[in-house]
Formats: C-alpha cells, sequence, structure tokens
C-alpha cells in the first residue's frame, strides 16, 4: 500500500471515529472493528502456547478492540493504535489471570520496546504528531507486527509513571502528575499522561526540556544543574516554576 493510500485510510478512520462519536451508529462501529482487527489478531498470535488456544485468544482480544472503540476519544489527539492495544492486553491478561495462568515476555521484546519509545519520542518532535504504528516501523525499519508487539511489552516492563512530582507555587506539598491528570481507565490514563507530556514538552525550549528531564526523570538537584549550565541556582528555580506553569496551561487547555 502506497504512502498516499495508506494516509488516505488513517484519514478514513479517523473520519468514521468522529461520526461514530456524534451517532453511535452500529454499522459504523462494525467497520470500524473490521478495519482493526488486524491489531486483535497481532496480539492474540503473541500469547499462543501459554496453554490456550489461538481462537480463544482472538475472541478475547476482540473484545477488548470492542471496548476501545467504544472508549475512544478522538478529540484527545493520540492514535487509536496507541490506546487500542493495552486495552487489548488488559483484556488478555485478565483472562489468563482468570485461567491461572502467568504471562512472561521475552527479553528481546524489552529491548524493542526501549526503541520504540525511543522512536516515538523523536517522531513526534519531527512530524510535530503523535506517530503512528506505520512511522515507527518504517523509522526503526521493522514491521508494524514488531511495533505492536513492543508496544504490548512496553506496557508489561516499562510502565509510564504517574508519580512523577513537581513543586508547588502555593504551598510546600508536592504535585503528581496523577493528581493533576486525575483518573479514568487506567491504560487510558497511562497513555494520555504520555500524550499529554510529550505535546506539552514540545513547546518548551532547550534549556527547559534539560531542566525539566534532570529535575523529574534524572533526580538531579538544581544546585547540580545550575552548575552544568553555567546559571544560578534561583534561574533554575525561577525557570523549573515557569515550566510547571506551561504544565498547568496546557492541562488547563486539554480540559477546556
Amino acid at each position: 500500500m502506497s504512502n498516499n493510500n495508506r494516509q488516505a485510510e488513517q484519514q478514513e478512520i479517523k473520519n468514521l471515529f468522529k461520526i461514530y462519536s456524534e451517532t453511535r451508529d452500529k454499522e459504523i462501529r462494525d467497520t470500524l472493528i473490521e478495519k482493526n482487527l488486524y491489531i486483535a489478531e497481532i496480539l492474540a498470535k503473541k500469547y499462543v502456547n501459554k496453554g490456550i488456544e489461538y481462537d480463544d485468544l482472538l475472541q478475547v482480544a476482540s473484545i477488548g478492540l470492542i471496548l476501545a472503540i467504544e472508549r475512544y476519544d478522538i478529540s484527545k489527539g493520540f492514535e487509536f493504535s496507541s490506546y487500542a492495544t493495552p486495552t487489548i492486553v488488559g483484556e488478555i491478561k485478565k483472562y489468563f489471570r482468570d485461567k491461572g495462568w502467568v504471562i512472561r515476555v521475552p527479553r528481546r521484546i524489552q529491548e524493542l520496546s526501549k526503541k520504540v519509545n525511543n522512536a516515538k519520542t523523536t517522531l513526534s518532535q519531527n512530524l510535530q504528531r503523535s506517530p503512528t504504528i506505520k512511522d515507527i516501523a518504517e523509522y526503526l525499519e521493522i514491521t508494524e507486527e514488531e511495533v505492536i508487539e513492543a508496544m504490548e511489552g512496553s506496557r508489561v516492563y516499562a510502565p509510564q509513571s504517574l508519580d512523577i512530582s513537581f513543586d508547588s507555587q502555593n504551598d510546600d506539598k508536592d504535585v503528581n502528575l496523577q493528581d493533576l491528570i486525575g483518573e479514568e481507565d487506567d491504560d487510558f490514563a497511562k497513555i494520555e499522561l504520555k500524550d499529554f507530556i510529550e505535546k506539552t514538552m514540545e513547546k518548551l525550549n532547550e534549556v527547559e526540556k534539560k531542566i525539566l528531564i534532570d529535575r523529574y526523570f534524572e533526580k538531579k538537584t538544581q544546585v547540580s544543574i545550575a552548575k552544568e549550565l553555567k546559571i544560578s541556582q534561583m534561574t533554575v528555580s525561577r525557570m523549573e516554576k515557569k515550566i510547571i506553569e506551561k504544565f498547568r496551561k496546557e492541562l488547563e487547555e486539554t480540559n477546556s
């Protein structure tokens, strides 16, 4: 399929989701299921040879796909495949737990998931939008099936932390991002949080990005960051507060 055909297909799916969100038409839902069933098929295949037949796994994965279609909010801005994958996997894992089986993901999937996550960050900055599975596959020169497999693996080995904290401007207490985002479906919240962070970081300059990453991901002190940037600790503190304010404004715009 050519790039133009892929883009047309993606746009058609987006249009269908928009119409479905307004009408909840069953025929449109069935069309969306048909066009996205490949995601359920790929994920179901990853759990074969674990004591459960593929047909049973596909049925469970298809239920997860339907749930994802019902819950998906196109206005949030992220790709449906990114939302559907953890929703489907969640249903499969629930089925395994009910049956008493334990799921283990190979080490190669751990390594691949890291590459996919790095690619998503790079592509988000380059494309100025959330990359599709096809975008990631072409960037890493791997198959779309491998991308989906890695996305599923990342949910097991590297879930997005909801405990990232920011210093409050109004009192001495820290504010967690999970407190800012609120709670919805667990998988939905993780994707929405990651999408929110990535989009907001695109609006930061390079110094602000470094301060954010160093402070809340690398756990560096303001003093050490100030030394690296050759600025005062007070300047780092002021910039940090501005970064937090940008996140708050972005959150307000997202929720408005």
